[in-house]
């Protein structure tokens, strides 16, 4: 039995759920680690394009999937925004 009353440190920190953040938040959390990924029309053709976490554009793919799949590629985290 423990008797220490201080809870344990963990090895994994808490999870975050970025899809509640403010855009400062999103841009705060580091520009070369989430990069996200929102569906826009180029000359009339249906794309994704690819931003970083502060809004710079970084690519356009054709289909989501494949954006996201670079996004991984690059070790980045994504998300989608609507």
């Amino acid at each position: 039995m423990d008797d220490n009353p201080l809870p344990r440190a963990t090895s994994q920190p808490p999870a975050l759920d970025i899809r509640h953040l403010s855009p400062e938040q999103l841009a705060g959390l580091g520009v070369s680690q989430i990069a996200y990924v929102k569906p826009v029309l180029m000359n009339g053709v249906r794309a994704f394009a690819i931003h970083a976490a502060d809004g710079t554009p970084m690519a356009v793919a054709g289909d989501r999937e494949m954006a996201v799949a670079a996004i991984q590629q690059h070790e980045m985290l994504a998300t989608l925004v609507h």
